[in-house]
């Protein structure tokens, strides 16, 4: 059974952090790359944001009685699938998960170019994926 308490409480500390991160993304890349610390706490921040979401599509998934996800994109996919999320959107959403990943495994070194870029898509994309996520939510009632 869906646990809207748990998908509120998600959304509402990804809200909180994505307000935090809307500074960062008003900064010029000159000026955001001029002071290293700033790349450290937006990734810090994304790394929180994407891991909410990906808590979400987990839960949502399996409480809709479906096998977990074999991996994190695969958990924004299927909400494409289940029509929590538009499918185009749903695959959008999925290289976040790749952004994820390169972040907190490091991969490669990340790029603070790329990460500037990729904070300005999750200020426009992340907002969405809540407003669907609470639709969906609403819909159970």
């Amino acid at each position: 059974m869906i646990d809207p308490i748990l998908v509120i409480r998600k959304i509402n500390l990804i809200a909180k952090d994505l307000k935090a991160l809307t500074p960062f993304g008003e900064m010029i890349l000159k000026t955001y790359l001029a002071d290293p610390v700033n790349e450290v706490i937006v990734e810090r921040y994304l790394e929180r944001i994407i891991g909410r979401m990906i808590d979400i599509n987990y839960h949502l998934v399996t409480e809709l009685g479906h096998p977990p996800p074999k991996d994190y994109f695969e958990s924004f996919t299927e909400l494409g699938k289940l029509q929590v999320l538009p499918m185009d959107f749903s695959r959008t959403l999925a290289q976040a998960a790749g952004l994820r990943n390169r972040i907190v495994h490091e991969y490669d070194e990340v790029d603070e170019q790329k990460i500037h870029e990729a904070l300005q898509d999750v200020l426009q994309e992340i907002p969405r994926f809540i407003g669907y996520i609470q639709q969906f939510v609403q819909s159970l009632k």
